[in-house]
């Protein structure tokens, strides 16, 4: 071998060590990016115990600051975590408690009482309870109030349910579309609820019998009868409660539906956990609500579908109501001739919502 071919071979050699060489460093600092701590001490050589400390306290430099625009958060974000301690321990559980709890209730209630029968027999005549406007603007709120409360709910515990069952990629698209239900329908039902509250509230002024009502439990055990206007207590404190609670669950939900009207963090985090407490309560409420409305009493569900009530539902529940309201009672033939009528039968009377 000549000395030419010699210095050839060695040289290609020394070129492929180096490559080597090279090779191995760009592989070490690949996992080294892989690696979250790694990754931290080539980002930031110098985190330590000081460094959080430093970072914690407020000061910035150029290897860490807030990356929200015009903020003064840290990179360590203490109110995020008491936010998210706050939620998950008791936020959470609360909802659980209370809305397992009054559906749990309700299902002894039933199966002891059962349901509140009329004590006389129907008369067959009629009294004007409820109008078609009252009524579609009713059912449009129970229908926003169902899929606001469903979609709530997946939001705050879907996480844990389907997750699990079907995978991250069916929980994703169903998080995806409930998420948008939710803040599209909102605003919606906070305008319609609103409109309906104002139609009733002067039904729904607290009154002196209303103290009895509570007294007697609103009679739905045995056969006692208390003395009502057009809304018993029982309905009075629903009514009120969306008046208070429901009107601060509208607003935290708008504060969240609308973060780009320069909300701060702490602003959102607090209208999150009041939203959530209030809905949840709300919702448990609103179970006994149902029930009392559908299969709880005998005769309630036929005002808010038709409008109209029986004689004997109307003097044993809402009383003095039907005092006012007696004269303006019709058979139940001439109703359904009425409703054959080019206009239909359902004016409201003088007397009526």
């Amino acid at each position: 071998m000549n000395l030419s071919n010699t210095w050839s071979t060695l040289w290609r050699m020394a070129l492929l060590a180096l490559t080597l060489v090279v090779g191995i460093g760009l592989g070490q600092q690949a996992l080294a990016q892989a690696d979250p701590g790694s990754e931290m001490a080539t980002a930031v050589p110098t985190v330590d115990a000081d460094t959080w400390r430093q970072i914690r306290s407020g000061e910035t430099g150029p290897n860490y600051r807030t990356s929200r625009f015009d903020s003064d958060y840290n990179l360590i974000n203490a109110s995020g975590e008491s936010w998210r301690q706050l939620r998950n321990r008791w936020v959470s559980p609360f909802g659980l408690i209370a809305v397992g709890g009054m559906l749990g209730l309700i299902v002894l209630f039933y199966l002891i009482v059962g349901s509140k029968k009329l004590d006389e027999p129907r008369t067959g005549r009629k009294v004007l309870r409820w109008t078609l406007f009252v009524r579609s603007l009713h059912w449009t709120v129970a229908t926003l109030f169902i899929l606001l409360a469903l979609t709530g709910l997946n939001l705050a515990y879907g996480k844990a349910v389907f997750r699990p069952l079907f995978g991250d990629g069916f929980w994703a698209a169903m998080m995806s579309g409930t998420k948008l239900i939710h803040n599209y329908l909102g605003p919606l039902f906070g305008i319609v609820l609103v409109i309906l509250l104002l139609r009733l509230l002067h039904h729904n002024w607290p009154k002196k019998h209303d103290l009895v009502w509570f007294k007697k439990g609103g009679a739905m055990v045995g056969k006692g009868h208390v003395d009502a206007g057009f809304a018993n207590g029982g309905e009075k404190v629903w009514f009120w409660l969306l008046a208070t609670a429901g009107i601060v669950v509208i607003a935290s939900g708008f504060v969240m539906d609308f973060p780009n009207f320069g909300l701060a963090r702490d602003t959102m985090q607090w209208a999150n956990i009041i939203h959530a407490i209030g809905a949840l309560g709300l919702t448990a409420v609103a179970l006994g609500h149902i029930y009392i409305g559908t299969i709880g009493t005998e005769g309630s569900i036929e005002g808010m579908t038709t409008g109209y009530v029986d004689e004997t539902w109307a003097k044993e529940h809402h009383n003095l109501w039907y005092e006012e309201v007696k004269d303006q009672a019709i058979p139940e033939a001439d109703l359904a001739a009425q409703r054959e009528a080019p206009r239909g039968g359902d004016e409201p009377a003088p007397h009526s919502s």
